[in-house]
């Protein structure tokens, strides 16, 4: 019997596909299997493209497939074909799309046998949510790791359980016989909720009560009615003011789908990993009664891999119902996928910034018209490129203008001016100024919450000295190294070099050496002493390093036991704070003078998102912005929550620019030894466009050094090059790629298309 072919995708970056040979005793493997083979001295996972019954390369020279992995049913053609257009796209290897987009499990071979074993887990239920914190004696670390593990994840299996405790099985029998958890045995890709239990039990969801339903305004009933009543490809645009219910209006439109076709899945995508507990926790709530708890999985970085990879098998099964996470989830097995969510649609977390450098907006408005579905893309500040589509009539806009809460109303803006309280002789509190302190201090009496928004963690951004002019730089980058105070560091936030606070100048030895500029360590420092007796709290990528420390913050919030929260954008964006009713916003001013074009978008969303953070409940709130530039016309479109006003004249400063969404563009990015190689390389590049056809219709900018030219003792810099044409950009690029693998003289270059940072 003669043997058959397979071809192959590897996560290499090269776009070929690579035959190897199958033997005709072995089952044939069938597109959309994965299969390790070996590549060069190595045996790599491959994603199987095509089957054929010959091979154009050299008998001699095949090699033979290892083995196939019987853990993964086959990924559909529909998932193939969009990792295809992503590739295609975005200029990558097909296999430089596929198989990072799935859990680090499936890419290693020794693992696979074990993802078909069954699931044996242990379900915290809710009398042991209630009992087992006090149960617990203060000293057991090990016994109170486990009840934490938990109770943030709802489950766990017998695997990580062990892990955290040596005697986790003997322990969490005696829970079980306490009524305090109970056990379950999943088989590999069972139905929705499928579990045995050995005792009788309810399932946990079961027992949970159905929170109220609120009532919906006219204005969501209408957004649920045009969502639901689709059919096709319908992309809608759910433009709601801050706190005005958008997630209800997603978990209403869920419902119907869901209720309409049985076996239908979603995809919800959020920007930021601290946002999904709070997601989850609503859609777990919405549908306790109706799914069951394994029927509702996130996909992010933070989580274990795992719980990753089971998490994503439940979806690729079919089992998973509704998936919840990130903009990696836009990439996601779902074979019965129905409709698409994206919040906060205009979020920049939503572009990869490595590696395959794609949109997840996008990317998801691409698959919901390659499947015929519904997506909807929800906002308070749309992205331009996403108004501009709704303007054009290519996308539904839904508007929510008024909060949800009855009696919550936007908050008032005020601009605090700080050259007129300089000139006033006003007093003010590192960077606070009176009447901000003041106001906080009004709250903390009333028993309210205040929010301090400050974009830059760190102690001070900049460490130097007055006597000699000496700035503590880093020795790998062209950029200063922020003082981390209470670390008593130095640290370089593009590279991670860090050393110890000098006790004096390097240069002239001067021991009078201070901080200059704020981060919101200092700004926590300088509120303890400002607003004496308040309980302040700070939350930014210090504060957080740890596994599930920042919900653990954000609880204490929610909770009421803090007053005064600082921090960055984390706080920013998507959280509920029902007792928050004033809002400080420090340093904004710098991002009305950047050299990137879409900076003042940037800026105007993030002061509209962070401003919605007060006064969500019913309490007057209040948004105080400290600015040099109180008449700015993007300050004063802020004070009237124009977001309508603010983006039409955006787009039309666009058009007159020619700046996207009225052009298309690519940035190509060199790294070299020195930035005379980088340079050099982009301007053969540029030459070399010349004897591309499609390229008359694209223009070429000069290279130039990043803003940030040097990290990690690399020179960086960039050729940017547009078209009128999106067609003619994508032919362009795709005859170039081959072109610059011929070229050498850099450490690397990588080719990025809708750049979002220019």
């Amino acid at each position: 019997m003669t043997a058959g072919f397979v071809r192959v995708a590897l996560d290499h970056p090269l776009s070929a596909l690579y035959d190897y040979r199958y033997p005709a005793s072995a089952p044939a493997p069938t597109p959309g299997m994965l299969v390790r083979v070996p590549f060069g001295r190595r045996d790599v996972v491959g994603l199987v493209r095509e089957v054929s019954t010959n091979s154009d390369v050299a008998a001699d020279k095949l090699r033979d497939v290892s083995a196939v992995c019987a853990a993964c049913p086959p990924l559909s053609q529909q998932w193939l074909s969009l990792a295809a257009f992503a590739a295609a796209y975005y200029q990558r290897g097909l296999g430089e799309v596929a198989l990072p987009a799935l859990p680090q499990a499936l890419r290693d071979p020794s693992r696979w046998e074990r993802l078909l074993a069954p699931e044996e887990r242990y379900r915290l239920l809710p009398a042991g949510r209630a009992a087992l914190p006090e149960a617990l004696p203060a000293r057991a670390q090990a016994l109170r790791r486990l009840a934490q593990a938990l109770a943030e994840t709802g489950a766990l299996d017998l695997a990580d359980a062990k892990a955290l405790h040596p005697k986790a099985v003997p322990t969490l029998e005696n829970w079980r016989e306490a009524g305090w958890v109970e056990y379950e045995r999943v088989e590999f890709g069972s139905a929705p909720g499928a579990a045995t239990s050995n005792d009788e039990s309810n399932n946990a969801s079961n027992n949970v009560d159905v929170a109220q339903v609120p009532t919906l305004s006219d204005e969501q009933t209408a957004a649920v009615e045009s969502i639901v009543a689709a059919r096709g490809f319908a992309p809608f645009l759910l433009h709601g003011v801050t706190g005005s219910g958008k997630t209800e209006v997603y978990l209403r439109a869920l419902a119907a789908l869901l209720e309409r076709e049985p076996d239908a899945q979603a995809l919800v995508l959020v920007p930021e990993i601290n946002l999904t507990p709070q997601f989850e926790a609503a859609f777990r709530t919405r549908f306790a009664a109706t799914l069951a708890d394994d029927a509702i999985v996130t996909l992010h970085s933070g989580l274990a891999e795992g719980e990753r990879a089971r998490n994503w098998l439940a979806a690729h099964v079919g089992r998973a119902r509704i998936v919840l996470g990130t903009r990696l989830a836009v990439l996601a097995s779902l074979p019965r996928l129905a409709m698409l969510v994206v919040d906060e649609e205009h979020d920049p977390a939503y572009k990869q910034q490595e590696g395959l450098r794609y949109s997840a907006r996008d990317l998801a408005v691409w698959r919901a018209k390659q499947l015929d579905v519904p997506v909807v893309l929800g906002s308070a500040t749309p992205s331009l490129e996403s108004w501009w589509q709704a303007e054009q009539g290519r996308y539904t806009r839904l508007t929510l203008s008024r909060r949800a809460v009855a009696d919550a109303v936007l908050p008032a803006i005020r601009l605090i001016d700080l050259e007129d309280e300089r000139r006033r002789g006003r007093a003010s509190f590192e960077g606070l100024s009176g009447p901000l302190v003041a106001a906080m201090k009004a709250r903390l009496e009333r028993g309210e919450q205040s929010l301090v928004f400050l974009n830059r963690r760190g102690y001070a951004p900049v460490l130097s000295c007055d006597a000699c002019g000496w700035v503590a730089g880093c020795p790998r980058c062209s950029a200063y190294v922020v003082l981390h105070k209470p670390e008593r560091a130095l640290r370089c936030h593009h590279c991670g070099w860090e050393s110890r606070i000098p006790r004096s100048c390097p240069d002239c030895g001067n021991v009078d050496i201070a901080p200059m500029g704020r981060g919101t360590q200092r700004i926590e420092e300088a509120l303890t002493s400002a607003v004496p007796g308040a309980r302040v709290l700070r939350i930014d990528a210090d504060s957080t390093r740890r596994k599930g420390s920042a919900q653990a913050l954000f609880s204490d919030v929610h909770a009421g036991d803090v007053d005064i929260l600082v921090g960055t954008q984390m706080i920013a964006k998507g959280h509920d704070f029902q007792r928050v009713s004033l809002v400080g916003v420090l340093n904004a001013d710098n991002a009305l003078f950047s050299h990137d074009f879409r900076a003042s978008e940037r800026l105007f969303a993030q002061l509209m998102q962070v401003s919605g953070r007060a006064g969500r409940s019913g309490l007057p709130g209040e948004v105080m912005v400290q600015t040099r530039y109180p008449r700015h016309a993007l300050y004063h479109a802020l004070a009237r929550h124009d977001y309508v006003g603010f983006a039409n004249a955006q787009l039309s400063e666009r058009r007159d620019a020619h700046l996207p969404p009225f052009v298309y563009q690519a940035l190509l990015r060199a790294e070299g030894r020195t930035l005379e190689a980088a340079l050099a390389f982009l301007g053969e590049a540029a030459q070399a466009l010349a004897a591309i056809p499609a390229a008359e219709r694209v223009s070429v900018y000069d290279a130039v050094p990043l803003t940030i030219v040097k990290v990690m003792n690399v020179h960086r810099a960039q050729l940017l090059v547009e078209s009128q044409s999106r067609a003619a950009l994508q032919a362009t690029l795709r005859a170039w790629q081959p072109m610059l693998r011929t070229l050498r003289g850099v450490l690397r270059w990588n080719l990025e298309v809708d750049p979002l940072d220019i």
